[in-house]
């Protein structure tokens, strides 16, 4: 939403699932500006190179003040991290450096998502914030270095949210890529030793908002309530979507492997920022049932 005398806020990564999200859920208030790579109905600026910080200040200058940056935008191609790491590394951690010193010089707040993968999912309990990082991949690394990046050059203006198994009406994700797999094939195989919590851009996107509108900092779990594997949700995806006579079958990592190891669990611990917001996400299972009623997927 926007309107006169509205507070600006930057978004970065507005083509994407999660920025397309924020962008259309800006409270009253605020208006979002939208920036990313590509092209796009809900991106203002587009081509913005957000390691080039002489064009990060054109946007600062000429399209702010902003009271603060939502930063989705990242490399996410975790596998292709393994061998692009150069490139990971640039969006995860050097864009992020510079678009946290550009908030720094304009006292603009910037809360940035990140990632479960920086944990190593040796857990047997929800992580929390106080928990070490141990990364076990390239991608978790360089979302790692990121963090630390934006804490260290935009210090007391800077919060990181992590979240995990994110979906959402736009984009390309475990909800709809099941439901064609399912539909397609009639069997699915899926693996049954990897715990996480599934969660919503329609439940994350709203978070985000509130964490930049209370001027939080620090670190942040931002995850719907409860846990499953990954076979867990693909049945409850089918059972909810008409498909429930489709088998699917539990089965191992090992059985399917992949070049970037994933942590065996990494429920994140979201009670922090259910005390802030005075409420928590929503239980996965209600998430899901709310992104079919406004998504149904064909």
């Amino acid at each position: 939403m926007s309107g006169r005398g509205a507070a600006r806020v930057l978004v970065t990564g507005a083509a994407g699932m999660l920025g397309s999200e924020l962008c259309l859920r800006a409270p009253h208030g605020y208006e979002a500006v939208g920036t990313d790579l590509a092209a796009g109905a809900l991106v203002r600026l587009a081509g913005l190179d957000l390691c080039d910080e002489a064009a990060l200040e054109r946007v600062f200058v000429e399209h702010g003040p902003f009271v603060g940056v939502l930063h989705c935008a990242a490399y996410t191609a975790v596998d292709k991290a393994e061998s692009e790491s150069a490139l990971a590394r640039r969006v995860n951690v050097d864009a992020t450096r510079a678009l946290a010193r550009g908030c720094a010089r304009h006292g603009a707040w910037l809360v940035a998502v990140s990632t479960d993968f920086v944990f190593d999912g040796a857990a047997s309990v929800p992580y929390t914030e106080r928990d070490a990082p141990a990364p076990l991949s390239v991608y978790g690394a360089t979302k790692l270095d990121g963090e630390r990046a934006a804490l260290e050059e935009n210090p007391g203006r800077t919060a990181i949210v992590r979240t995990q198994w994110l979906y959402g009406p736009r984009g390309k994700h475990f909800p709809r890529t099941i439901h064609a797999l399912a539909r397609e094939q009639g069997r699915l195989r899926v693996v049954n030793d990897q715990y996480g919590s599934p969660t919503t851009t329609l439940e994350l996107a709203p978070a985000l908002w509130d964490v930049l509108a209370l001027r939080a900092s620090g670190v942040f779990h931002a995850a719907c309530e409860g846990s499953c594997s990954w076979h867990e949700f693909a049945v409850a995806i089918v059972c909810a979507t008409g498909l429930a006579h489709v088998s699917v079958e539990p089965c191992r990592t090992q059985e399917f492997p992949r070049p970037a190891r994933r942590p065996a669990y990494s429920v994140l611990d979201s009670a922090r920022l259910a005390a802030l917001r005075g409420r928590p996400l929503a239980p996965w299972r209600e998430a899901l049932a709310s992104y079919l009623r406004a998504e149904p997927l064909a």
